[in-house]
């Protein structure tokens, strides 16, 4: 199984899942973690550049379509925030997408998931979102 784990600087969990600038991919065997590689993000539209200074971006003006593909060999994603159109899209594309409600290491982070702790996203789930 593969668990992505949105990542501010290939080290810790980013605030916000299409703000961070890459993913922490975790293989993971029996419950134990066997690897992790970090792609770099370069598929979400914040990542892009596609918003202005204020974080704010038309919906309408990119689709999610290339961070599913680029997730798709995974079995769920985590972050600290994630809009309800991402998690949709996600969902749709078969990547399950999961907001925690504490702050942890990546690794804890896929512990807890494995460990069934994790509650999965429902609704907009980033503060930053209206």
């Amino acid at each position: 199984m593969k668990i992505a784990v949105a990542s501010s600087d290939g080290n810790q969990i980013s605030p916000h899942f299409g703000r961070s600038a890459f993913f922490l991919v975790f293989d993971v065997e029996d419950g134990k973690i066997m690897g992790r590689e970090v792609r770099e993000n370069t598929f979400t539209a914040h990542a892009r550049g596609e918003c202005d200074g204020e974080g704010a971006h038309e919906h309408d003006m990119h689709s999610h379509a290339s961070i599913v593909e680029a997730l798709s060999d995974c079995d769920a994603v985590l972050c600290y925030g994630m809009g309800w159109r991402a998690s949709e899209a996600l969902s749709q594309g078969g990547v399950r997408p999961y907001v925690l409600d504490r702050r942890c290491t990546p690794e804890d982070a896929v512990t807890l998931f494995v460990a069934g702790k994790l509650p999965p996203v429902s609704g907009d789930s980033c503060p930053g979102h209206e």
